[in-house]
C-alpha cells in the first residue's frame, strides 16, 4: 500500500539566535534560570511597553541567509501575527509576513540516490513564546523567561520525499548554523526544533494532498519517527475511504503515534498587519558584504577539499566536518603531516571515543596530532602503542616523539635488533614450528604473537612477519 503513495514534506525550522539580549528588549538570553526571573514588561507584552529591534538579530539572520544561498531583502519590516495561545501573554507574536528578511535559498544534501537540492522559501525573524509548565496538582503555570528570545524560522520548499531526506536536511542545516555561530542549536534545550508539514499523494500525481502539521520536534530521530507514523496514518486513512483533515498534530515518542491538537490555521486566520511600534528597516550592500566576510568555509566545501586533496572517502569527510571545532583542528593538523588519511582515522576512532561533551574538544595541539600521525604512518609506532600514546597525550599534551621514547613505545624496525628476538620466539615455540613444517602455515601467527610479547608490542609487525617466514622456511630447507 505504501509503495503506491508518495510522501511530500516541507519543514519549518525554528532556531534560537545566539545573541546576548532578547529581540526587543535588553533582557539576557538565559537557559535554565528560575521561572519568570529573566523577563520584563516589553517581552511580556504589558500595556505601554515599546519594543526596540535588536540590531544583532538582523545581522545573525543575514548571516544564516547568506550561508544557505538566500537573497537578502533590502527593505523589510516586522508584522503582528494575531492569535491567542496561553504561552504568549500579549496574544500576538511579532514576526514577519510578506517581507521576510531572506528568501530563495537552498541546501544540497546527500541521499541514497546522490545529491539533492532542497529549496528554502524564506528565513524570517520573530520572537519566541513562553513555556507552559504542568505541575503535579494538574495546574498549568507560565514561565515567561523564553518570551522574546530571538528566533529565525527557516521554511523549506515541499521538496522532501522521505524521512531520511528530512533528517539529512535537518542535519545539514544544523551544521551550517553551528558553523556560522548564529545559534547553538542545542536540541535538548529547544533552540533547534522543527515543524513538519506533510501530505501524501498517489505516485505520478502532481497536485498536493491535504497537509497536516506536526509541531515542535526537537530531535532527528523524533522527526523521522513522526514522519513515518503520519505517512502511514494518512495512507491507511485514504485507503479506507476517509479524508485527510488539515490540522495540527503532536507526536508522542512513547507510543509512536500522532494525536490532534487543533485545526490548522492559514495565513488569513492570523490577521497579519505591520507592527505599528516598529518601523521598517533597510539593509545596505555594505551590511551584506560585512556578514559575507564573516562566513567560514562551510561543511560541503570542506568535504570536497578533503576528498580532493587528502583522498578521504565521502562518508569520513562528512563525519569530520559535522563539527566545526573538529574540522578546524583536523585541517590545522593535516597541513603538517604526510599522512592525512591516518590522521583522519585517528580523529574518527580514538579522538571521538575520548569525547564526553556534545561539542568536539581536544586538549592535544594540532602539531602534536600531526606528529602522532607521522609516527603511525612511518611505522615508528605500532597501532596499539599509537592508541596508548594518544591516551597519554590526552592527559598531558607533549611532543609525541619525545614521549614515545620516554615510555619506550617506539617500534623496533631494525632487522639486526629484531632477528635475535625472532629466533628466540622460534626456540620458545617448538609445537608451532612443528605444525608449520607439517603444512599448517597459520601456526606462524602464534610465533608472531610470541615475538610481540617479547618486545612488549614494539616489534614492527610487517618486518617481524617477514623475518619469521624467512627463518622458518630457512630451517625447513636445511
Amino acid at each position: 500500500m505504501r509503495n503506491d503513495y508518495e510522501l511530500v514534506v516541507g519543514l519549518e525550522v525554528h532556531a534560537e539566535l545566539a545573541t546576548k539580549a532578547k529581540i526587543f528588549c535588553s533582557c539576557p538570553v538565559t537557559f535554565g534560570a528560575e521561572p519568570n526571573t529573566v523577563c520584563c514588561p516589553v517581552c511580556m507584552g504589558l500595556p505601554g511597553a515599546l519594543p526596540v529591534l535588536n540590531q544583532a538579530v538582523i545581522e545573525y539572520a543575514i548571516r544564516a541567509g547568506l550561508a544557505t544561498g538566500c537573497e537578502i531583502a533590502r527593505v523589510s519590516r516586522m508584522d503582528r501575527k494575531n492569535y491567542f495561545y496561553p504561552d504568549l501573554p500579549k496574544a500576538y507574536q511579532i514576526s514577519q509576513y510578506d517581507t521576510p528578511l531572506c528568501f530563495g535559498g537552498s541546501l544540497t544534501v546527500d541521499t541514497e540516490a546522490g545529491e539533492k537540492r532542497i529549496g528554502i522559501t524564506r528565513i524570517h525573524i520573530e520572537e519566541d513564546a513562553g513555556k507552559l509548565i504542568h505541575d503535579k496538582d494538574a495546574q498549568t503555570l507560565l514561565d515567561g523567561n523564553r518570551c522574546g528570545i530571538p528566533l529565525i524560522e527557516i521554511v523549506s520548499e515541499p521538496d522532501i520525499r522521505s524521512a531520511a531526506e528530512a533528517k539529512a536536511y535537518l542535519q545539514a542545516l544544523r551544521s551550517i548554523l553551528l558553523y556560522t555561530g548564529v545559534s547553538d542549536c542545542r536540541m535538548n534545550e529547544g533552540s533547534f526544533r522543527c515543524d513538519v508539514n506533510l501530505s501524501v499523494r498517489k505516485k505520478g500525481e502532481t497536485a498536493f494532498g491535504t497537509r497536516t502539521e506536526l509541531k515542535n520536534l526537537n530531535s532527528f530521530s523524533f522527526a523521522v519517527k513522526a514522519i513515518e507514523a503520519e505517512f502511514q496514518r494518512q495512507v491507511m486513512l485514504l485507503e479506507s475511504g476517509g479524508q485527510i483533515r488539515q490540522e495540527t498534530l503532536r507526536f508522542d515518542p512513547v507510543t509512536g503515534k500522532v494525536y490532534p491538537m487543533r485545526s490548522k490555521e492559514n495565513a488569513r486566520d492570523y490577521r497579519y498587519f505591520p507592527d505599528p511600534d516598529l518601523p521598517p528597516f533597510s539593509i545596505s550592500d555594505e551590511q551584506i558584504a560585512h556578514n559575507r566576510r564573516l562566513l567560514p568555509r562551510l561543511p560541503r566545501e570542506r568535504q570536497r577539499m578533503y576528498r580532493e586533496e587528502y583522498g578521504i572517502p565521502a562518508a569520513e569527510a562528512a563525519l569530520l566536518t559535522s563539527d566545526r571545532a573538529m574540522a578546524d583542528c583536523f585541517e590545522a593538523a593535516a597541513a603538517q603531516t604526510s599522512y592525512p588519511r591516518i590522521l583522519a582515522n585517528l580523529f574518527l576512532t580514538e579522538l571521538l571515543r575520548l569525547q564526553s561533551a556534545d561539542a568536539f574538544v581536544c586538549p592535544i595541539s594540532p602539531d602534536h596530532l600531526a606528529s602522532l600521525a607521522d609516527l603511525a604512518g612511518s611505522r615508528a609506532l605500532g597501532s596499539s602503542n599509537i592508541k596508548k600514546l594518544l591516551g597519554l597525550l590526552w592527559e598531558r599534551d607533549d611532543d609525541p616523539k619525545r614521549l614515545a621514547e620516554e615510555q619506550k613505545l617506539t617500534q623496533i624496525g631494525d632487522p639486526a635488533r629484531l632477528l635475535p628476538i625472532v629466533k628466540e620466539a622460534i626456540a620458545d615455540s617448538p609445537r608451532s614450528v612443528a605444525d608449520y613444517r607439517s603444512g599448517k602455515t597459520a601456526a606462524a601467527r602464534a610465533i608472531l604473537g610470541r615475538i610481540m610479547a617479547l618486545t612488549q608490542g614494539r616489534a614492527d609487525p610487517m618486518l617481524a612477519a617477514e623475518l619469521l617466514e624467512r627463518e622458518l622456511n630457512h630451517n625447513i630447507t636445511q
